[in-house]
């Protein structure tokens, strides 16, 4: 940005309507322009989608930028760990830490955004933070003139803006010296930094600050100020994840509704916010040509699929439904369907879709029975469309409009409908997920216990990590190797993702008859994380349902070290001794580098496995950390 037409400061390019400087970022910025990015956020959609999902509901003008920033509805949320469509916030990581924090005002977000950073959680800042916030006498001030600049962060610097304001308080550095000083501690210029920690103590001491305090207040500004955090950004970015948080505290369908329109075609992640909606009792129902709109939509205390959601249905095939049903109300039969839409977009492969998803089932017949119809349908209603363009309308039609238009009655055969494998794989061919059942539902908690992870999670743990993983095979495509060996890569599924897995000759050999279509299996592995998305390499497959008759050898209980509070762990040995056994109990501390140290309980705390215990320890630590391994 400049006081005058670029040209006359630098030399450009052009690239069809695109026009970019030939200088770099720091060339332009020497020059004397101003450099500005400016970001796009898929989050601000969701908020303006959500707002509107509420006027047009709730006739409530949300006024999302003016909310009120101590809605305690919003930071009980929070504080519970539920920040799952939260921008920011969603990741088990900041899920763990919300929940030690427990946040009670705007600040405690600002500070944890600019605190979730590898830098801060390798250096013990974030538990010195979470510590002081709980305990306000562990808070100390070297000099009084720190205790306004550092009461927000409890006496740690946190922003690179509180470095500024230090240097200019206590030394007398002008805000223009204090920039400076704050780019060569985030650029680490050691010369730039000898020189002002020399002018820093001077101008301390002329403003009566005893050295040793000043040479002690720049020790720390030297260390803490290399996680510094730019504090304005950190700001920005909090108050969007406080306006989703806000949104789903206070307008959860509306909210969840918005969330999964935006990801729509994110298979992964619709899995994941509708197993969100099951977990707040907030049921996600199948597309239906009668109720559903264009998009996820809020039906009393549901939400109903979004029919541009469904595969092979484009957006003009949509807006014909729906003009259709605005028209004339809600379709009585498929024969009715037909007449009404246009034909040249609702053809025979939307129709198709659509009863192989559910989209007619409010009708009362088996999708097998539809299907059956289609053809003499799609040949009556295009002769009735044909006849109505050329003017020819049905003197039965005018006579009794109850009637389906031209057709008449279709008989509809009596047929059985398909099996439940055929119902749920046309669902998760054409939505890509099952709606109706998912077929390891009935497993849930027996993968939860023996699982280390979930599909959904393989992209936060490191190259050859050990994994334990239960799903169900999608796909499975054998190839012979260069040795003349067979193997295979399964396409595996589990309750929110898919990934794939690699079987090489030696397992495949003894489990080929296991890595079958549709078949639920356990694998244990290793992860490779070297290209962009993450596979298991499997190193053995088991049926699932054969766990299950095995004793259990041990419980592992995994514990995240940042911010992890003494009397959670006296609370987790008390849990322990109320339920005395013979299984042992073995405790995984794990630091923010994803390091783990194992250490067990010791024979005075084994346990004795049941549905009890596993309540009271998920009720303290949540579902996600603890394990059975058999």
């Amino acid at each position: 940005i400049s006081d005058g037409p670029l040209h006359n400061y630098c030399p450009l390019f052009k690239a069809n309507d695109q026009i970019t400087t030939q200088y770099d970022m720091s060339a332009v910025e020497k020059i004397g322009l101003l450099k500005m990015d400016f970001l796009g956020l898929r989050t601000l959609t969701v908020i303006d989608k959500a707002c509107r999902l509420i006027q047009s509901r709730r006739s409530v003008d949300v006024g999302i930028d003016e909310i009120l920033l101590d809605n305690q509805a919003t930071y009980e949320l929070l504080g519970r760990g539920e920040a799952i469509g939260v921008f920011q916030l969603e990741s088990s990581g900041m899920r763990d830490l919300l929940k030690k924090m427990q946040p009670t005002r705007f600040g405690d977000l600002v500070a944890l955004l600019a605190l979730y950073r590898p830098g801060p959680l390798g250096s013990g800042m974030v538990d010195d933070f979470i510590r002081r916030m709980h305990d306000s006498t562990l808070i100390k001030y070297d000099h009084p003139a720190l205790e306004p600049i550092l009461k927000e962060t409890y006496g740690i610097i946190l922003y690179q803006e509180q470095v500024m304001q230090i240097v200019s308080t206590l030394a007398g550095f002008s805000m223009a010296r204090a920039d400076s000083l704050r780019r060569a501690i985030g650029k680490k210029i050691p010369e730039i930094m000898d020189r002002e920690k020399k002018t820093f103590i001077e101008g301390a001491q002329k403003g009566r600050v005893d050295a040793r305090v000043a040479e002690r207040i720049w020790n720390l500004i030297e260390y803490f100020s290399g996680y510094g955090f730019n504090k304005s950004h950190s700001t920005a970015y909090a108050f969007i994840s406080y306006q989703t948080a806000y949104l789903k505290a206070n307008f959860p369908n509306e909210f969840m509704a918005a969330l999964l329109t935006s990801e729509k075609d994110n298979t992964d992640k619709l899995v994941q916010y509708i197993e969100e909606c099951k977990r707040i009792k907030m049921p996600v129902l199948p597309p239906s040509v009668g109720e559903s709109q264009s998009e996820f939509s809020c039906v009393g205390d549901t939400i109903r699929f979004g029919l541009s959601a469904v595969k092979n249905v484009g957006l003009s095939a949509v807006e014909s439904i729906l003009e259709a049903r605005k028209t004339k109300g809600r379709f009585k039969s498929l024969p009715d369907f037909a007449e009404r839409v246009d034909l040249r977009l609702c053809n025979r492969k939307v129709i198709e879709s659509l009863i192989k998803c559910g989209a007619f089932d409010e009708l009362r017949y088996k999708r097998a029975q539809l299907m059956a119809i289609v053809d003499r349908t799609l040949t009556l209603s295009s002769k009735v469309q044909q006849d109505r363009n050329r003017g020819q309308l049905s003197l039965m039609d005018q006579m009794n409009p109850e009637t389906d238009g031209g057709l008449g009655v279709i008989d509809v055969p009596s047929l059985d409908e398909w099996p439940e494998n055929e119902l749920l794989a046309h669902e998760r061919e054409l939505l890509g997920f099952y709606v109706s059942a998912h077929p390891l539902a009935k497993y849930e908690k027996l993968i939860r216990s023996f699982a280390t992870a979930r599909c959904s999670e393989l992209s936060g743990l490191k190259d050859q990590s050990d994994i334990a993983i239960a799903g169900i095979v999608t796909t499975s495509k054998e190839v012979t190797t260069k040795k003349g060996e067979r193997m295979a890569f399964v396409s595996l599924e589990d309750l929110d993702g898919k990934i794939e897995v690699i079987v090489f000759p030696e397992l495949f050999k003894s489990s080929n008859a296991l890595i079958e279509k549709d078949r639920i299996i356990f694998i244990r592995g290793k992860v490779s994380a070297r290209e962009d998305t993450p596979k298991v390499i499997a190193e053995s497959i088991v049926q699932l349902d054969a766990l299950s008759k095995l004793p259990p050898k041990v419980i592992s209980i995994d514990l995240r070290t940042a911010g992890l509070e003494v009397n959670t762990l006296q609370k987790l040995k008390e849990i322990l001794t109320h339920h005395p056994g013979e299984v042992p109990v073995h405790l995984h501390f794990q630091d923010s580098t994803g390091r783990r140290t194992i250490m067990q309980s010791g024979a005075g705390y084994s346990v004795v496995s049941n549905p009890s215990l596993f309540e009271d320890l998920e009720g303290l630590l949540g579902s996600e950390a603890v394990r059975v391994s058999y």
